[in-house]
């Protein structure tokens, strides 16, 4: 792309100022300068352009046709950014922040509370990475994650939402009341290949459970919990899931915990880089997520 050939913004100014009031001193009124400091910046445009633009009279200046062709576009110019400036100046200046969590979390935990940080802050922008793999908060990925773990990630603030206790979990429909009837049912898995770190699965529960001829390899695989958890509702199967995560279904009656034993994951924190702890932005999505039913902190 060629550079714009353009003479220098404040004799295109001075001329439209003193095109408009046909006047070199009303000229300099508006721009809070001297009427020889217009004439200057004139005279400095013409020899620049090579053509007069005004025809000096002793008391007003006549555009001449190259002088007005000019001013036409100008004002058309200038109009055209003042507009924008203003209308720019008027508009709240949007944040744009990117929340990543996994699937699970997003779909049956925040997105029914999404509304909350829309009232409560109008102008940011939320953008929700769902993975179950941890992705860098550095800014372009992502700012501010929920994550499953220890809470010890080097340079990151962590602070507990919920634990996350896993327990088996069907649809009243199967009649399922003892862990013995277990071998006759499907099991149902959540297993995703990309993360880093897996859930509880039924072999865990398995060691703790010793139920007799259970084989924790058989049964339906899906790589997305909530479509485990769909599954089970429609009476599919077994799954092994997030107590936490499901305490919708569990209340209403779509699920039943038929038995244990019950298995404790690694919590669920909320986490951001210590550099950013004073953003104003992170600082309203935290407020956010632990105000959210269903967490255990609160602000």
């Amino acid at each position: 792309m060629s550079r714009r050939r353009l003479p220098p913004l404040s004799a295109l100014r001075a001329f439209e100022a003193a095109a408009r009031h046909e006047s070199a001193k009303q000229a300099a009124e508006e721009l809070s300068v001297t009427a020889t400091a217009i004439s200057h910046q004139i005279r400095a445009l013409e020899e620049s352009l090579g053509v007069a633009l005004f025809v000096r009279k002793p008391r007003q200046l006549e555009l001449t046709m190259a002088g007005r062709e000019l001013q036409q576009v100008l004002e058309s110019a200038f109009d055209s950014i003042g507009a924008a400036v203003e209308r720019l100046s008027a508009t709240p200046s949007r944040q744009a922040i990117t929340l990543s969590t996994t699937p699970a979390v997003a779909v049956r935990w925040l997105l029914s509370w999404v509304c909350m940080l829309r009232d409560s802050h109008p102008n940011i922008d939320l953008r929700i990475h769902a993975s179950h793999e941890p992705v860098a908060l550095d800014g372009v990925t992502a700012d501010i994650a929920i994550r499953y773990g220890d809470g010890r990630w080097p340079g990151l603030v962590a602070e507990k939402l919920f634990d996350n206790t896993f327990v088996p979990a069907c649809s009243p429909l199967l009649g399922l009341h003892d862990a013995t009837e277990l071998p006759r049912h499907t099991l149902i898995h959540f297993r995703n290949q990309a993360a880093i770190s897996s859930p509880m699965d039924w072999a865990v529960w398995q060691k703790q459970a010793q139920v007799p001829g259970l084989d924790v390899s058989a049964g339906l695989v899906f790589s997305d919990e909530t479509h485990a958890v769909s599954a089970a509702v429609g009476a599919q199967g077994v799954a092994l899931m997030s107590r936490q995560l499901i305490e919708d279904e569990l209340r209403e009656g779509r699920l039943v915990q038929p038995f244990g034993p019950e298995l404790e994951g690694k919590p669920f924190f909320l986490v951001y880089p210590e550099s950013r702890i004073n953003d104003p932005t992170i600082l309203a999505v935290r407020e956010w997520i632990m105000s959210v039913p269903g967490g255990l902190c609160s602000v």
